[in-house]
């Protein structure tokens, strides 16, 4: 070997072993994406980091999560409220579907919220995502593994709270969580 070839072995050498020190690619996986509501309005959509929509009460396909938890994991949810889902709405007199009229007046009272929160550690085993629908328009996620009315799933609030008279957060807070917009979805 000739003197002019060192450095070239050297800066491959050198190349090699900062190679070697550089941390792999995070892998991700895909899981079920469901959600639970515990307040009296409807639940008509949501998503969770734009993937979605889910599911309210069942599974949907899919949510991408880190096979390994890391600190700083957020999930943002934005989900659309109807605040009167049992209300009547007047039906076409012929074909299906409502009155686009009576429709129109029900989904103008439709609001969207976001909230972004930490996803717990999910350790080595995680399953999917759930999000919780709380009053006041507050989440909580868990990757868990556990249904729901197991006792070890991390999430035990009641069903069907309503909403107190004052919620916990400032009113301003509040006010610019909501967003008013044209629904996403169309009866029609």
């Amino acid at each position: 070997m000739k003197l002019s070839d060192y450095p070239l072995l050297v800066a491959c050498l050198a190349a090699l072993l900062l190679l070697s020190g550089c941390d792999e690619p995070e892998q991700w996986s895909a899981g079920d994406l469901r959600g639970y509501n515990h307040t009296l309005e409807g639940i008509n959509w949501f998503e969770v980091n734009d993937q979605g929509p889910g599911i309210i009460g069942g599974n949907s396909c899919c949510i991408g999560l880190p096979n390994k938890w890391r600190p700083g994991l957020k999930a943002h949810v934005v989900w659309e409220v109807d605040p009167n889902p049992h209300e009547k709405i007047a039906r076409r007199k012929s074909g299906y579907g409502f009155e686009n009229e009576a429709y129109a007046r029900h989904a103008a009272n439709y609001r969207r919220y976001s909230r972004t929160v930490d996803i717990p550690n999910y350790g080595d085993e995680k399953c999917g995502l759930t999000v919780h629908f709380l009053p006041c328009h507050q989440i909580k996620v868990t990757a868990s593994c556990y249904a729901i009315q197991h006792p070890s799933h991390p999430i035990k609030e009641p069903f069907q709270q309503k909403e107190p008279a004052v919620c916990p957060q400032p009113d301003a807070e509040r006010a610019q969580a909501e967003e008013k917009y044209e629904p996403k979805r169309k009866q029609g």
